[in-house]
């Protein structure tokens, strides 16, 4: 069995309020294995968003263990840092930059030599379908070529694991299922490991390889979304929403309607 490319133990996160203490995440033990695309869901206030910045390094844990690609979370998050990409889901394009020119700078900020930037450059324009955008300011984008640029920015660093937050966000139909065949193509052409999170269930169910649903901080369920819907739901070919209500019984949304996560 392959070592997991994400592994955490007990990882919490504790925010202290005039009130008193805020336990938002209250101990997730989870393992990612590699190649894997893991979707991760829950309802608003669940600790989703929380887990999700503690394994980017941008929130420290307040207890706990984690290793991500080999580097512990606690004790080396610039190692970890290396090993990683980030897409965020307001994303942080220079409107005025021409997209080359973010590639390559982005290069440039993971200490590659300029000549080694602009090559990479090259390789992720010509692999993410963006040759012919190259010399265009990101503020002329479409939406999903906007989301194509800010996934290429996120695989400079050749990561093991790609971190995207809600990627499809704001695209229309057809941006959001090319979007989603640029994530099943970076895992099953590059191998790297995909961590998801997401508004739309119908997007963790045709992604995902697992789905793990996080509520009041700590994981409730998770499967793939095949074994969810059967367990849950009663039929594999039911819905994701049907056992994401039985799992959490919280509100009614639509199969592509964005639940409050």
């Amino acid at each position: 069995m392959s070592t997991p490319v994400i592994s955490t133990r007990g990882l919490t996160r504790t925010f202290t309020a005039r009130t008193g203490p805020v336990h938002a995440v209250r101990g997730i033990d989870l393992s990612v294995a590699p190649g894997e695309i893991l979707g991760l869901l829950g309802p608003n206030g669940a600790g989703k968003t929380t887990t999700l910045r503690m394994l980017t390094t941008l929130l420290p844990p307040t207890g706990g263990e984690a290793e991500i690609a080999g580097h512990d979370l606690r004790r080396d998050p610039a190692g970890v840092r290396r090993r990683i990409g980030y897409v965020a889901q307001s994303g942080g394009l220079d409107p005025a930059c021409p997209v080359g020119e973010e590639l390559v700078t982005q290069g440039r900020l993971h200490r590659l030599p300029r000549a080694q930037a602009r090559e990479r450059a090259a390789e992720l324009a010509a692999d993410l379908d963006l040759t012919g955008l190259m010399e265009r300011p990101t503020a002329a984008l479409s939406g999903g070529q906007r989301r194509r640029v800010e996934i290429a920015l996120g695989l400079v660093n050749r990561p093991d694991v790609l971190f995207l937050d809600e990627p499809t966000t704001g695209l229309d139909p057809a941006a959001r299922a090319d979007l989603w065949d640029l994530v099943r193509r970076v895992r099953d052409e590059r191998g790297t490991t995909v961590f998801l999170t997401t508004h739309y269930l119908d997007e963790a169910d045709a992604l995902a390889d697992r789905v793990v649903i996080v509520d009041g901080g700590t994981i409730v369920a998770e499967g793939s979304p095949a074994e969810l819907k059967e367990r849950y739901a009663g039929d594999p070919a039911a819905g994701l929403q049907d056992a994401f209500l039985a799992i959490t019984g919280r509100g009614a949304v639509t199969e592509n309607a964005p639940i409050a996560i």
